[in-house]
C-alpha cells in the first residue's frame, strides 16, 4: 500500500547501518559517496534470501518472523515443560506473563467465564505481537516482523473473525440486527445510523486494528535508523567539529531504543486489549 515500484534485491544501506552498530557502532563502515542517506521506505521490503521467484520466497523480514515465533515456542516450551505446584524463577516468571492478560485483559474486561473461554486466543495475540515487535531492538535482527502489513492484517481478520463468531454464538437471531439497527433509535434515523454502524462495526475495526499496529512499528524503525546511520555518518565521515553531532544521535538513538521497548509491550496489550472488548461488546446482553 505504500511502494508501487519493486523494491531493489539488495539491503539498504540504512540497514547495513544499523547492523554494524548492533555490533560494534566504533568500527566504521565504507560509504560510496561521502554523503548522508536518510532511511526509506525500501527498508520494508528488502530483496530475497532464499526460494527467490517462487510460492515460498523468504526474505530478512520473513526470517524475523521465523525467529520470533520460534523463540516464543521455546521460552513457553522451556516455562511449562517441568510445572511445578512451587514454580521455579523461570517458571514464575512465565506465569506472570500468562497472568497479566488472564487478569487484566481476560478476566476483567470478559469475566471469569467467557475470559477463560477466549483466553488462548487473547493470550496468543499478545505474545505474538511482543515478540513480532521486540525484535525491532534486538541486534542482527533489527526490524519488527509486524512492521510489514502482513502478520497484523491476518491478526486483525482473526480478531474480526472472533468477535463475529462471539456475538453469533451469543444471539444468532439478533447479533447483526442489534449491531446495525440501535434500539431505541426512530426507524427514519436508521437511513443515516445503520450505514454509520456497518462502516464503524465491521470496516473500520480491522482496518484500524491493523494500520495502528503496523504504523507504530514503521515509525519507531525509521527513527532508530535514522539516528544510528546519522551517527556512524557524523562519527567516521564528517569533517572536523561535525563529528561531535554524533554523540548526539547516538543519545537520542539509545533513548528512543528504549521508548520502542515502551511501544513493542504497549501495542501488544493494546491489540489484545481491543480485542477483548470488540469480544465484550458481541457478548453483551442487549446482544
Amino acid at each position: 500500500m505504500f511502494v508501487v515500484a519493486r523494491a531493489p534485491l539488495h539491503a539498504p544501506k540504512q540497514e547495513n547501518a544499523l547492523l554494524a552498530h548492533a555490533v560494534n557502532l566504533l568500527v566504521p563502515m565504507s560509504t560510496d559517496d561521502g554523503e548522508f542517506h536518510g532511511p526509506s521506505i525500501g527498508e520494508f521490503f528488502p530483496g530475497p534470501l532464499l526460494f527467490e521467484d517462487t510460492p515460498f520466497e523468504i526474505n530478512r523480514i520473513m526470517l524475523v518472523r521465523f525467529v520470533a515465533v520460534a523463540a516464543l515456542l521455546l521460552l513457553f516450551w522451556l516455562g511449562t515443560r517441568r510445572m511445578r505446584v512451587v514454580p521455579g524463577r523461570f517458571q514464575s516468571v512465565v506465569e506472570m506473563g500468562l497472568d497479566v492478560v488472564r487478569v487484566n485483559i481476560a478476566e476483567d474486561l470478559l469475566g471469569k467465564k467467557d475470559g477463560k473461554r477466549f483466553l488462548p486466543i487473547l493470550t496468543t495475540m499478545f505474545f505474538m505481537v511482543l515478540f513480532m515487535n521486540i525484535t525491532g531492538i534486538i541486534p542482527f535482527l533489527n526490524i519488527a516482523g509486524t512492521s510489514v502489513i502482513g502478520v497484523p492484517l491476518v491478526l486483525a481478520i482473526v480478531s474480526y473473525i472472533t468477535f463475529i463468531y462471539a456475538g453469533v454464538r451469543k444471539s444468532p437471531k439478533n447479533f447483526f440486527k442489534n449491531a446495525l439497527f440501535p434500539a431505541g433509535v426512530p426507524w427514519p434515523v436508521y437511513i443515516i445510523v445503520t450505514p454509520i454502524e456497518f462502516i464503524s462495526t465491521f470496516i473500520i475495526r480491522p482496518v484500524t486494528l491493523t494500520l495502528r499496529l503496523m504504523m507504530n512499528l514503521i515509525v519507531g524503525h525509521l527513527l532508530l535508523v535514522l539516528f544510528f546511520s546519522a551517527t556512524q555518518f557524523f562519527f567516521f565521515t564528517a569533517p572536523g567539529l561535525f563529528k561531535l553531532l554524533g554523540v548526539g544521535s547516538l543519545a537520542f538513538g539509545l533513548a528512543f531504543t528504549l521508548f520502542e521497548i515502551l511501544v513493542a509491550v504497549l501495542q501488544a496489550y493494546v491489540f489484545a486489549l481491543l480485542t477483548a472488548v470488540y469480544i465484550q461488546l458481541a457478548v453483551a446482553e442487549e446482544h
